[in-house]
């Protein structure tokens, strides 16, 4: 007769030396990007609200726990198999992986305590504690950071290096700093779960299926529809507000391509933060989660606690909130979620927003909406605010500050209250004045320590941003020139010869040694975003170490941006000299591009990039 043992174990308890397996019929690792980044941000958020600067390793101890739900295993023939949990322990695999080469990377010794929780030694071979044959080699090409080819790779495989692509875009080593030992100790020590474990394959199976099927309980959007559907005595009524009700769930759930369970959930979030938040836990380790936090995390029970605040508690409010307010709601939030999908008319600044994985855009775009607003109106408010957004955003990444999700939270908080339901002209003279007083610009700032435009270079921090620069600068000369937004071609990372970023100069410092003192300055300036072009990875590869006068002819063939550095571009292009006369921007051709060259680009790329993002966009996505 088997045996059911339930467990409570840390990470580290539950991976230190251990191996998992899976059977071959379970389903695919499928964990999407929003799983893997509100996990890492849930971890972030309980982290930060124990951690204190200064603090000792030693400190972590006392910090909070974090639990991460219950996971399902079952021993046969001496190893352990995953029933339920294969998702959530494959994600800490991948990120165990990111943090151990983050912390190698860094000298940490902590890196030495992550090691055995991803593998274990086999007579000098690693063998992975995720021990599923068909997907060790790309557990070992992300270990080993050497590259992996995904042709005719299965999708377990093809999501697992993305999701782990997602993590290291997240840069959490970078956010976290000289906390990132803590962080590191805290995930091992205090975030846990429950591990039923069971030496018979029939418990295990039968523990899943009651545990997934029967008796199953509510949801949090569930509970919130039962608490306002409450009030409400009139049979009719209450089940034509029922279905209204199930109808925005189903279609949230069954939006695009791929089905999600937490969209729906995640829209409600959207809403009621934009609309209702009225307060934010302070920032300062210990502090108490309120309204923003607590929307976050219990939305059902904020609800429940609030209901004044949302004019709820007759059967006649009640049922305005089911079946008017969440349905116009919902409705702008699909269509933003639609946006960041790909290029929309007088919308591709949603894309561009979500092209640089600004989460927060969902929730800070519902913020100005009202109730009677109709559809153009919603249309140019939504507008509005993406443009600041984008501004605000690329404002900071080009001066190295970071804004990821948990990074400018207190930010969004603020400006979603700043702009809750404003009209229209008011919402456009409140962002254009925001941006007017904002001290973070492309300008160069050397009394506040910062550098704009003027010192963005290449490297870990400022490729996504560069390429996303590059991109749009790019779209911008070539639509301004009459041809098509070619965007997000450019930013296609999934077609066959996507596009790279291309140095002008090929890194051969011989070649510039009379211009610069070192290899190190040469270095810099051959990393600078001027120095710099989109180009397919094709036409990237076989330029490669070639000089600049071998390299312009080719140019010539490639996007308007990198063409414009050729004389043939420049050859019966009326629409291109047109668009540089209407702008003044005057770009030029070169036959050599050396040290005086590339500065004189700096001071064209300047000028396009305050064409890009001209805080005089806001008012013409309101009324144009």
């Amino acid at each position: 007769m088997g045996t059911v043992t339930p467990n409570y174990r840390s990470v580290q308890q539950l991976l230190q030396s251990q191996s998992f397996a899976i059977d071959e019929y379970q389903r695919e690792y499928k964990w999407e990007k929003e799983n893997v980044l509100e996990m890492i941000s849930d971890f972030l958020d309980k982290f930060q609200n124990s951690y204190q600067d200064g603090d000792e390793t030693t400190a972590v101890n006392n910090y909070t726990d974090y639990f991460l739900g219950s996971i399902i295993v079952t021993k046969r023939n001496g190893a352990y198999y995953l029933i339920d949990g294969q998702q959530r322990v494959t994600t800490l695999t991948l990120l165990l992986i990111y943090l151990y080469r983050e912390a190698k990377h860094q000298a940490l010794p902590v890196h030495q305590i992550i090691a055995p929780l991803i593998y274990s030694d086999n007579f000098g071979k690693p063998s992975f504690n995720l021990n599923i044959r068909e997907r060790l080699s790309v557990l070992e090409a992300l270990f080993d950071g050497t590259p992996y080819n995904l042709d005719g790779k299965d999708e377990s495989i093809r999501s697992m290096y993305d999701r782990y692509q997602d993590i290291l875009l997240r840069d959490l080593a970078g956010e976290l700093d000289s906390a990132l030992p803590h962080f590191i100790y805290w995930l091992l020590n205090k975030v846990g779960m429950i591990v039923i474990s069971t030496d018979n394959d029939s418990y295990a199976y039968a523990i899943f299926e009651t545990m997934n099927d029967r008796g199953k309980p509510l949801s949090p959007v569930d509970m919130m529809k039962a608490f306002v559907l409450a009030p409400v005595e009139d049979v009719d009524k209450r089940r034509h507000a029922n279905s209204v009700w199930k109808k925005q769930v189903l279609d949230l759930i069954t939006w695009g391509e791929e089905q999600s369970k937490e969209r729906d959930s995640a829209c409600i979030k959207a809403w009621l933060r934009a609309q209702y938040a009225e307060s934010i836990r302070d920032r300062r380790a210990g502090s108490t989660d309120k309204d923003w936090e607590l929307i976050g995390s219990v939305f059902h029970r904020w609800t429940r606690d609030n209901a004044s605040r949302l004019a709820l508690g007759t059967e006649k409010k009640n049922l305005l909130l089911v079946e008017e307010e969440f349905p116009f709601f919902a409705r702008a939030y699909k269509s933003i979620l639609d946006a960041g999908t790909s290029l929309k008319p007088g919308w591709e600044v949603i894309y561009y927003n979500a092209h640089n994985d600004f989460t927060w855009q969902n929730t800070v775009l519902l913020a100005p909406l009202c109730l009677a607003d109709h559809d153009d109106l919603v249309r140019r408010k939504i507008a509005v605010v993406a443009t600041y957004l984008d501004i605000w955003i690329m404002r900071r990444v080009v001066n190295y500050i970071r804004v990821s999700y948990s990074a400018v939270s207190y930010a969004m908080y603020l400006l979603c209250k700043d702009i809750r339901k404003k009209p229209l002209d008011e919402l456009v003279q409140l962002l254009t004045k925001r941006l007017a007083q904002d001290d973070i610009t492309f300008e160069a700032a050397p009394k506040k320590g910062r550098e704009g435009l003027s010192d963005l270079r290449l490297n870990q921090f400022s490729r996504r941003y560069i390429y996303h620069l590059l991109a749009r600068v790019t779209a911008f000369v070539e639509e301004g020139s009459g041809k098509a937004n070619m965007f997000a071609d450019y930013v296609d990372r999934s077609k066959k010869n996507a596009y790279d970023i291309e140095h002008i100069w090929a890194d051969n410092y011989s070649r510039y040694s009379d211009q610069f003192t070192s290899n190190e300055e040469f270095q810099r300036a051959r990393n600078h975003v001027a120095g710099l072009l989109l180009l397919p990875a094709d036409v990237n590869r076989s330029l490669n170490d070639l000089a600049f006068e071998k390299k312009a002819p080719h140019y010539a063939k490639q996007n308007l941006f990198a063409a414009s550095l050729a004389e043939a571009s420049y050859q019966h292009s009326p629409k291109f000299r047109q668009f540089m006369e209407t702008n003044d921007l005057f770009f030029k051709h070169y036959s050599t591009f050396g040290r005086s060259e590339q500065h004189e680009r700096r001071e064209l790329l300047a000028a396009v990039v305050d064409k890009v993002w001209s805080p005089d966009r806001i008012r013409s996505a309101a009324y144009d």
